[in-house]
């Protein structure tokens, strides 16, 4: 069952993906980071679903077990866009859109046939089991991506302070459901594994909405910090 610290952080984490959004509308860059704030309304909309479902059917109900593990799916998808919007941030100069988006639809589709192959041979409630492990598989796949993208920062000296915030929250995000998502495996009595996961809800759209008010898209860092953040 759901407890007090359960439903705070439920409503802080809708609170702080309204804020996103907000503070994208404030400093004038929704459209410039289209995928990440429209992952951000992904969130508080199914978030919102969440809620709905919740009070109508019950957190044991079947309606709230299939709506929680296949909008967790849908949003782990608009995540993997989000992160793929800002590598082509990072290589905007260089013209490989087109192949970049190219690269992630392979990507995803490799992703998803690779955890389909996973869970091919379960015969209990199968397409559960396939979005659960999609969602999994591609948290480890967005933190492999997030540090192969700081590295590409770290090599093009790249100084856009923004970029490089929203990048690393990203990094801290992924890197810490992936941690929570094996350790859940290895240690399946201990419940404190789901705590990291609600944290992680709340501090990413915090540490977005952050980085849009207080840092302004002309901010540079130095190209000295960027190579000292290197060693």
């Amino acid at each position: 069952m759901l407890g007090p610290i359960d439903y705070v952080v439920w409503s802080v984490c809708m609170l702080a993906q309204t804020a996103v959004l907000v503070c994208a509308f404030r400093s004038q860059c929704l459209r410039q980071y289209f995928t990440l704030n429209f992952y951000m309304l992904a969130a508080l909309l199914l978030s919102m679903g969440r809620v709905f479902v919740f009070v109508r059917y019950g957190y044991t109900s079947p309606q709230y077990f299939y709506f929680y593990y296949f909008s967790d799916a849908l949003l782990t998808i608009c995540l993997f866009f989000a992160l793929m919007g800002l590598y082509l941030h990072v290589f905007q100069e260089m013209g490989v859109s087109s192949y970049l988006r190219t690269a992630a639809i392979l990507l995803l589709g490799l992703t998803a046939w690779i955890s389909y192959q996973m869970v091919v041979t379960s015969s209990h409630k199968m397409l559960t089991h396939f979005v659960v492990e999609l969602s999994q598989n591609l948290y480890f796949v967005g933190v492999v991506l997030t540090y192969l993208l700081w590295g590409a920062i770290m090599k093009l000296r790249e100084t856009r302070t923004r970029l490089i915030q929203l990048v690393l929250a990203l990094g801290v995000y992924f890197s810490a459901f992936a941690a929570s998502y094996a350790l859940r495996n290895l240690y399946p009595e201990f419940v404190a594994w789901r705590y990291v996961a609600h944290l992680m809800q709340v501090w990413l759209p915090l540490a977005w909405a952050y980085t849009f008010i207080k840092i302004p898209e002309e901010a540079r860092l130095a190209t000295d910090r960027v190579a000292a953040t290197n060693r």
